[in-house]
């Protein structure tokens, strides 16, 4: 494998020109310029090796370049890259689904499919609000636990924590919901 080179160059265009997610573009955080990933190690463009100790944002729970992944990856690829759901379907999808339905008590039975964390919490919270709206109640508002994180997009943010997050920059624009204290930790 040729481990591609990051030039200087590379990295004034970056300070530049990307905005990284949790920086400003005014004064952005130091961005590590990583050139390779294998298992939990990211291995940066002088040489050093760092322990991915957020599994890329908790996406990469079976560490990179896992091979029964980069197989199936590279296998479902040459088929298609992708494919929108909404009113299509395709026979990975279905067999992904049926192996969720299997896998899960007999009253969980449907499954819907996110692109990542805070869809997913979106898609929860939409589902939560359609319930009650079938059975002819309104609700407006969610209960969630102060110290939680679900992510940013604005209803995820709406029940982050209010306080003790980057996320009491949007107060005034989200909606406002209850919260509970968190559990207390005890080691």
């Amino acid at each position: 494998m040729t481990i591609p080179v990051f030039s200087s160059d590379d990295a004034r265009f970056d300070r530049q020109h990307i905005w990284h997610p949790y920086t400003s573009m005014q004064d952005p955080l130091p961005c590590y310029p990583v050139v390779a990933a294998q298992g939990f190690q990211l291995q940066l463009a002088d040489g050093r090796e760092l322990v991915d100790g957020m599994s890329s944002w908790w996406a990469a729970i079976h560490g990179y370049n896992h091979p029964r992944l980069n197989r199936a990856l590279t296998e479902q690829v040459t088929q298609m890259s992708h494919v929108m759901f909404g009113g299509i379907t395709h026979p990975a999808a279905v067999a992904l689904c049926r192996q969720l339905v299997a896998m899960t008590p007999e009253a969980l039975e449907c499954v819907f499919l996110a692109d990542s964390g805070s869809v997913a919490v979106e898609v929860s919270m939409k589902m939560a609000l359609q319930y009650w709206l079938g059975r002819g109640e309104t609700r407006q508002q969610f209960l969630t636990l102060k110290r939680g994180y679900h992510g940013d997009t604005f209803a995820a943010m709406s029940v982050c924590d209010p306080e003790n997050s980057m996320h009491s920059l949007w107060r005034g624009y989200l909606p406002e919901h209850h919260f509970a204290a968190a559990p207390a930790l005890r080691l």
